[in-house]
Order: structure tokens, then C-alpha cells, then sequence
């Protein structure tokens, strides 16, 4: 297992302040003891139409010479549109991501089925509002057509990848998706891609915290959990030095990571 910083926490947008370029966030990674480095595919950071050929190589050789491993490249991916020229501007966006992945040497890339997006017209930015729903609504036929179109969009990425030797992790992450691990699993199944494997977050499961159901999730979906986000964003200080988990924003309540991990 690989503990590693992911380029989101420097990526000027949460917070007042610069974006950190990937050598200097490689150079944080470094500093604070991680194993190595997850980079998010997006500016201003690491967008891959901002970094040319050798901007890749001097990532790669910082990398090394700080023992950081590049370990993965986390893409926005958005399946879902009803519009042909989104979904293939999205498709085009893939492209590039692995190339990127590629170039850098990294064999693994995290994607979405749909991602409602990120509003950075102010300061700090705010993701887009969508709909959480039900944790088993129904599904009607527009609600069917989009997880299809998701499915088509990650077999044809899932194809590209497999050229290129990288394996797709899908991330349990809405709209489409609904809270919990049900969804994720049940569409990377469907996919049938064998070279595709879950990103499992235990704060994606909102207020599905109970400890039966974590340890549920991870005996479910097995060995195909290859990647997991831990967020610090919700821990605070104590008056004694005490580090404690508060409450997470997503639903108000505590994050069972003890059972997940």
C-alpha cells in the first residue's frame, strides 16, 4: 500500500492562495513523509494541454530524485451527457488523460462515471450542486439511458487503457452512482473489463456509516479495491493537541474509516 498526497490538496482552489505545481507538490509529498504522489488531471496544476513533453520528463526525473512515486492520475471523467459532442469532447479529455499517465509511467488512472463539476468563479471554489437522491430510488427509463451511456463510455476508455498497460479505477462518486459500494460494483460488472477496478470511498457513503455495512462493502467488492481516498478536511485541534475526526460536511455525520481500513 502507497500512502500518497493527492495534487487536489494544493490546487489553489480550495483555499485562499497559489496553486503548488506538481514538482513542488512532489517536493510537499516529500516533506510531509508520503510514499508518493496522485496527480488530478486538471489546471491549473496538471491539465495534460498544459504539459508538454518535456515538462513530463522534469515531473518524472523531480519524482525519482525525491524517491516520490507517481502513482496515479485522477481524470474528471463525465459519461452521461445526452449530447454526442460532450460525450465525445469527454472521450477526447481521455485520451489525453492517458497519454499523460503514460508518458509520466504511471499505471493507474481513476475515473468517474459522471463528475457534477467544480464552480471556481469565486473563492474558495464549490462543486456544482446535483441531486443526491435516494439511496434505492427507482429507476426509470432516462435514469437507465444515462448509467448506459456511462457504461459504453468506460468500455471504450477501458480499451484504450488496456493498449497502454493501465489499469481504470471507477470511483464511487455521484450523481449517477448512487451513496455506498451497490452501484459502483454493479457497473464496473457491467462493463465486463476485467482491466477495470473500484475506487472505494467510505466518506462517498454519506450517512451509510453503520460498521456492518463498511465491513460489508469491503468483503463485497474483494480485491478489486485497488485505490481510496482519505480526506483530512474534516479533522481539528484540540486545546490539549488531541487530533480528532469532525463531523463530514457531506451528511453531518462521522466517517467510519476505523471499519473501513
Amino acid at each position: 500500500m502507497k500512502f500518497s498526497l493527492l495534487t487536489v490538496t494544493y490546487g489553489g482552489l480550495w483555499y485562499k492562495g497559489k496553486a503548488l505545481s506538481v514538482e513542488q507538490q512532489v517536493h510537499k509529498a516529500k516533506e510531509f513523509g508520503f510514499d508518493g504522489l496522485a496527480i488530478e488531471a486538471k489546471r491549473p496544476v496538471a491539465s495534460p494541454i498544459d504539459l508538454n513533453t518535456a515538462d513530463r520528463k522534469r515531473i518524472k526525473s523531480v519524482a525519482a530524485d525525491e524517491g516520490i512515486e507517481l502513482v496515479a492520475v485522477e481524470s474528471l471523467s463525465d459519461f452521461s451527457s445526452n449530447i454526442m459532442e460532450l460525450r465525445e469532447n469527454n472521450l477526447l479529455m481521455m485520451r489525453n488523460v492517458l497519454d499523460l499517465a503514460s508518458d509520466l509511467g504511471i499505471k493507474m488512472v481513476k475515473i468517474f462515471a459522471a463528475w457534477p463539476g467544480i464552480i471556481d468563479e469565486e473563492m474558495p471554489a464549490m462543486y456544482a450542486p446535483y441531486d443526491r437522491g435516494n439511496f434505492f430510488k427507482p429507476l426509470y427509463a432516462a435514469d437507465l439511458r444515462i448509467w448506459q451511456r456511462c457504461v459504453e463510455g468506460i468500455r471504450e476508455v477501458g480499451k484504450w487503457a488496456d493498449d497502454k498497460g493501465i489499469t481504470l479505477v471507477l470511483q464511487n462518486h455521484g450523481p449517477v452512482l448512487s451513496p455506498g459500494y451497490e452501484d459502483v460494483l454493479a457497473m464496473r460488472n457491467e462493463v465486463g473489463n476485467e482491466n477495470i477496478k473500484l475506487c472505494l470511498d467510505v466518506p462517498m457513503f454519506l450517512n451509510r456509516q453503520e460498521t456492518d455495512y463498511v465491513r460489508e462493502s469491503v468483503k463485497k467488492c474483494g480485491d478489486l479495491i485497488r485505490y481510496t481516498h482519505y480526506g483530512a478536511w474534516n479533522f481539528s485541534e484540540t486545546e490539549d493537541g488531541e487530533i480528532v475526526l469532525d463531523p463530514a460536511p457531506g451528511h453531518g455525520g462521522q466517517i467510519n474509516y476505523e471499519a473501513f481500513y
